[in-house]
């Protein structure tokens, strides 16, 4: 039952839980394990075995990182970006840095966040992170520097509103979270004179205040060096209604002088169903999109047929040097499947369906294109995230165990044998049936899911030829999971365990 600020759980409110987010260094208690896994996955990258399935480099980030991620937005939110190690340098930054410009108005979308993302999916195949320690160390400190700087160049957090790769996926999939930041009384908001939340509360001069709280009452607030900046990526608690752009940094919680946001329990998928709450833009629209289809691309990727395909791309381009595809015709052949599969494919096919949905539906309203697609755009992220799920339980249930000789293995490099010798053989589930069946389960629920908001979507768009429209992403929707389905049923590489190597 709802408690009278109308929220039925807040986790702020929690015994020691809460207490502990709330305190100012409470985000810092996060990040520093954090913080000290990142560097020892860098120090073992740079100095370790170049060996992916003995380096913590390469078994941390690209096996047990990316399991854990999708595990955390299920059950919880986005807790990657509340105790994101990167964002600690980009803090210390703020102390140093005398930042007078914003990120430039052309920008503040997402289009650069999908450019990096596209970037990442590129290199990770192409550069073979995923084999190489070396260089997946190379790419922790890229991003260590690239926040450190976005942080000393510009006023707000643009590097992780505008850019960052790894917390726009977050940003997207912890859309269906079952917590969500909230104010719990909108009506004090509406009279709080500081929005600390979004505008801070820190102050090099002390400055004092007297707030009129309603019902003649008042309450004194105090701006002081005690106090934390607002919210890095400018969301205005009263308004935020879904996790899009939220870090779960709890700044605004830690600011608000009235005591008003809670970190609120929520009917999980909610804000899927709420047409409100999802941006007109045609780069929302793109990001959500083609991250599901790269979802696929990206799973294709590591099965025998994408290798054919690239050396037939490859020799067409004459990109071969007797016989064997050179490097370059590798990345050029790489190149052109994500642009077609990853980003030109699904991008026509949605705004197919949109000028097809408009023409069967036949509203009144008249809806562009970009209007129907933004409608339907919720309904690809369940799909979406269900196939990004089936492809990193896939990794981490097969190596899950991994990590264990490959500690053993580092303690021993630096002479430590209170652990014993490392057993290699042990690495997770090897009856691939089981993994099989559990990715067939989690893509047919992703795909029930998706159709259920694409239906609520049609109908809210339609009223009573809702069904009408709905055909045309219905049957994008099939395309995808039916390309999913049989991505999976591929033989796929054990990436990061020994039966790889």
């Amino acid at each position: 039952m709802a408690g009278a600020s109308g929220v039925r759980l807040d986790v702020l409110r929690i015994p020691l839980i809460g207490r502990v987010l709330r305190h100012r260094n409470g985000r810092v208690v996060l990040q520093l394990p954090l913080v000290a896994l990142a560097l020892l996955l860098v120090y073992d990258g740079f100095t370790g075995q170049q060996n992916a399935a003995q380096n913590l480099a390469t078994v941390g980030a690209w096996v047990h990182y990316r399991g854990l991620v999708v595990i955390a937005l299920l059950m919880a939110g986005n807790l990657f970006c509340m105790g994101c190690p990167f964002t600690v340098p980009r803090s210390l930054g703020r102390r140093f840095a005398r930042r007078t410009r914003r990120f430039p108005a052309r920008l503040r979308n997402k289009w650069v966040a999908i450019g990096a993302l596209i970037g990442l999916f590129f290199a990770y195949e192409w550069l073979n992170l995923w084999a190489s320690p070396l260089l997946t160390a190379w790419v922790i400190v890229a991003y260590f520097a690239a926040s450190l700087i976005f942080e000393m160049l510009f006023d707000e957090s643009a590097f992780c509103k505008y850019v960052c790769p790894l917390g726009t996926f977050n940003f997207v999939y912890s859309t269906g979270a079952p917590l969500q930041i909230t104010a719990k009384n909108p009506e004090v908001c509406k009279t709080c004179v500081g929005k600390e939340c979004v505008n801070g509360s820190y102050s090099v001069e002390t400055v004092i205040r007297v707030d009129e709280i309603g019902n003649g009452a008042t309450r004194q607030v105090v701006h002081d060096r005690r106090g934390v900046l607002g919210c890095g990526t400018e969301l205005f608690v009263p308004q935020i209604r879904t996790n899009l752009d939220c870090t779960l940094c709890l700044d605004c919680a830690r600011a608000c002088p009235h005591d008003n946001v809670a970190l609120a329990a929520r009917r999980p998928f909610r804000a899927w169903f709420d047409g409100g709450a999802w941006p007109k833009r045609w780069d929302m629209i793109v990001l959500v999109v083609i991250l599901a289809a790269f979802g696929i691309v990206n799973a294709f990727g590591m099965t025998p047929p994408v290798y054919t395909l690239i050396g037939g791309i490859a020799g067409a381009l004459g990109m071969t040097q007797d016989g064997v595809v050179t490097a370059m015709g590798e990345g050029a052949a790489l190149l052109l499947i994500f642009a077609a599969l990853g980003v030109v494919l699904p991008a026509a096919a949605v705004k197919a369906a949109a000028f097809a949905s408009r023409k069967l539906a036949a509203s009144k309203f008249n809806y562009s294109d970009r209007d129907v697609a933004a409608a339907f755009t919720p309904a690809f992220i369940p799909l979406g995230f269900a196939v990004w799920i089936a492809h990193y339980a896939f990794h981490f249930l097969t190596g899950a165990l991994t990590v264990v000789p490959v500690f053993q293995g580092f303690l021993l490099d630096h002479g430590i044998t209170a652990l014993g010798e490392p057993n290699w053989s042990l690495s997770g589930i090897t009856d691939l049936r089981v993994i099989g069946a559990l990715q067939f389960a989690v893509i047919a629920g992703g795909m029930g899911l998706s159709l259920l908001v694409a239906e609520r979507s049609s109908a809210r768009l339609y009223k009573r030829r809702g069904m009408q429209g709905l055909i045309p992403f219905a049957l994008v929707l099939l395309a995808m999971m039916l390309a999913a389905l049989a991505t999976f049923t591929l033989p796929m590489e054990m990436r990061g365990t020994v039966f790889f190597d």
